[in-house]
């Protein structure tokens, strides 16, 4: 199979149909051979019951329900799972990413090597402020956190290739830094290409002005785990190092001030250097245990999913 295409939604009953038609004529014109992955993200609207119909009248399109609303990311983790094509196209359904673009895109894959093309929406149609300003911030913290060389990290139109797709786990809020996670696992070829975006045609956008505070802070999440993720010790060993020496120097000069400069003085535990060195030996030792139990957790890791498929349509074990 040449393509799989993987589309997570919440409510977008009016765009499907349209969505399907557009899809299913560039893929016949190329000649792909292809499946369409639906998932829905706990739609209450008629989602489903589209999604339903589509796949009995059309085998190639699948779907996967959840049973209830668990976010973007986990909605791609299911598709990821699931889909069988040699290159991996991910898009929205609310038709502001173009099906036309799915042809070059496979061939940046396929023919010039790369492991990931993420689109990036040169000329977008959102509003400045509640949008296109926050994205611009949101997209340079993202350059220089994280090393990715790319103008959009959060457009949802990318290519991948197998590996890549299958390599990676995205959980929680990371589907913004896919191409991160994927630089992470070794898949340092990436590229992007500029893609037209259109004007929402139906219903109104899901996502809100909290997504950038969240994106800010998974952004900080990720860097941390690229950095430490393996080897959590790292950093707390040498922070609990570094506070254990500070409380040793100030116990040492307390003992030495007492026993032969000023041993008629205060008493060592009356003293402000004394709570000094007693915190930074306890902050210490904390982060010395949380260095050992960061390394325990990892080491006794296993894959588990944190969402409930309902429902599955057109897949076959």
């Amino acid at each position: 199979m040449n393509i799989s295409i993987v589309i997570p939604l919440l409510n977008e009953e009016e765009s499907l149909n349209e969505l399907y038609r557009w899809i299913a004529d560039v893929m016949q014109s190329n000649g792909f051979l292809y499946e369409l992955i639906f998932i829905d993200d706990g739609s209450t609207d008629n989602s489903w019951k589209l999604i339903e119909g589509l796949s009995e009248k059309n085998p190639t399109v699948k779907g996967i329900r959840f049973q209830k609303n668990y976010g973007k990311s986990q909605a791609l983790h299911a598709g990821f799972a699931m889909a069988k094509g040699d290159v991996i196209i991910t898009m929205d359904a609310d038709l502001q990413d173009n099906p036309e673009e799915i042809p070059e895109l496979y061939k940046m894959i396929t023919e010039e090597g790369f492991d990931l093309v993420s689109g990036w929406k040169k000329k977008r149609y959102d509003s400045l402020l509640s949008k296109n300003m926050p994205s611009k911030l949101f997209n340079y913290a993202a350059r220089k956190t994280s090393g990715v060389k790319l103008h959009d990290f959060n457009c949802g139109l990318k290519a991948y290739k197998k590996e890549v797709v299958k390599s990676i786990e995205v959980t929680g809020e990371m589907h913004r830094y896919i191409p991160v996670l994927a630089k992470n696992a070794g898949f340092s070829n990436i590229s992007e290409k500029t893609v037209l975006h259109q004007a929402r045609k139906y219903g109104t956008t899901k996502f809100g002005a909290e997504r950038f505070i969240r994106g800010f802070l998974d952004l900080i999440t990720i860097w941390f785990l690229s950095r430490f993720g393996k080897r959590p010790m790292h950093l707390f060993g040498a922070w609990g190092a570094f506070m254990l020496f500070i409380g040793f120097c100030f116990a040492l000069f307390l003992g030495i001030d007492k026993l032969f400069l000023n041993p008629a003085g205060r008493l060592i535990a009356e003293r402000p250097e004394f709570f000094i060195a007693l915190t930074a030996m306890i902050l210490g030792t904390q982060l010395f245990l949380a260095g050992f139990l960061g390394e325990l957790i990892l080491r006794s890791k296993k894959d588990s999913r944190n969402y409930i498929i309902k429902e599955q349509r057109n897949f076959k074990d």
